[in-house]
C-alpha cells in the first residue's frame, strides 16, 4: 500500500513478492551494479545508505531533490538487490520506510581499470562531492578537535614502481584499518566489561586517496550535467 511522505508526496513501498532472493552481486561487471551507476544520483545514495540507515524523505532533504525523484531511485536500487529495507516508522500519520546498502563489491586493479570511461566519472564525481560535504560538515561540528586527527595533503614524484609499492602500501595499511575496525566492533559489542571500562562509540571517518597528480596549470576539471568529469579543453597558442 503507497504510503504518504512529507509535503504530501507519495512514497510507493518497495514490493512484496515470492521471489527468491536476488543473488547477491559480487562482480563489478554485473549488470546491475553497472545500472545503478548509471546515474550519479544513484551513486550518492549508495554513499549515504552505506554510512546509515535513512529514508527517501531524509534522504531527498540532504541531496536537494526532490521526495519522488529520489524515492523513484531508491526503489531502483532496492530492485537491483543493491539496498535493503530494514525498518518502517510512523511519522505525521504516514508509513517511513529506511533503506540500507547491503554489502556492495569491492573494486580489484583490474576490474577498476577495465570499468567504462562513463561509469567511472560518475562515480568518481559523485563520491568526491559526497566526501568533500561529508568532510565540510564534520570540520564545523568539531571532527578535526581530537588531538590524534589528522589530514595531510602530498605531492611526490614517482616512477611507476614506486607508484605501484605505494599502492601496495596503501592496502596493507587499510587492511590494518579494517583489523582495528573489527577489534573495536567486538569491544563495543559488550556493553558492561569486567574492568569496567567501557568502550565509547565514535563515529570515525577515514578517507585514503591515491592518484595521479595533474599540474595545476591544466585547471580542475569540470562536471558535466550528467556527473560526468571533464577536463577544459587545451588553449591553442599561435
Amino acid at each position: 500500500m503507497p504510503a504518504v511522505g512529507a509535503a504530501g508526496a507519495r512514497c510507493v513501498s518497495p514490493r512484496r513478492t515470492s521471489r527468491p532472493p536476488l543473488k547477491p552481486i559480487t562482480d563489478i561487471d554485473d549488470p546491475r551494479y553497472v545500472k545503478a551507476l548509471a546515474h550519479p544520483l544513484r551513486i550518492r545514495i549508495l554513499a549515504m545508505l552505506a554510512d546509515r540507515s535513512a529514508s527517501p524523505v531524509q534522504l531527498s532533504a540532504q541531496l536537494d531533490a526532490t521526495l519522488g525523484t529520489v524515492a523513484y531511485h531508491v526503489r531502483t536500487l532496492h530492485s537491483l538487490g543493491l539496498v535493503e529495507l530494514v525498518d518502517t516508522r510512523q511519522r505525521r500519520g504516514a508509513t517511513e520506510h529506511y533503506y540500507r546498502a547491503r554489502e556492495h563489491p569491492r573494486f580489484p586493479d583490474d576490474a577498476w581499470s577495465g570499468l567504462a570511461p562513463v561509469a567511472k566519472q560518475r562515480m568518481l564525481s559523485a563520491m568526491l562531492q559526497q566526501i568533500g560535504q561529508y568532510v565540510t560538515a564534520s570540520a564545523a561540528s568539531g571532527g578535526f578537535d581530537r588531538p590524534e586527527a589528522h589530514m595531510t595533503r602530498r605531492s611526490m614524484q614517482l616512477d611507476d614502481r614506486a607508484f605501484g609499492e605505494l599502492a601496495a602500501a596503501t592496502r596493507r595499511w587499510l587492511d590494518a584499518a579494517e583489523e582495528i575496525g573489527a577489534a573495536a566492533a567486538e569491544r563495543l559489542a559488550v556493553p558492561d566489561r569486567d574492568d569496567g571500562d567501557a568502550a565509547r562509540a565514535i563515529d570515525t571517518g577515514l578517507v585514503v586517496m591515491l592518484f595521479e597528480g595533474r599540474p595545476p596549470a591544466e585547471g580542475p576539471p569540470t562536471t558535466d550535467g550528467d556527473g560526468r568529469i571533464s577536463r577544459p579543453a587545451a588553449v591553442v597558442r599561435d
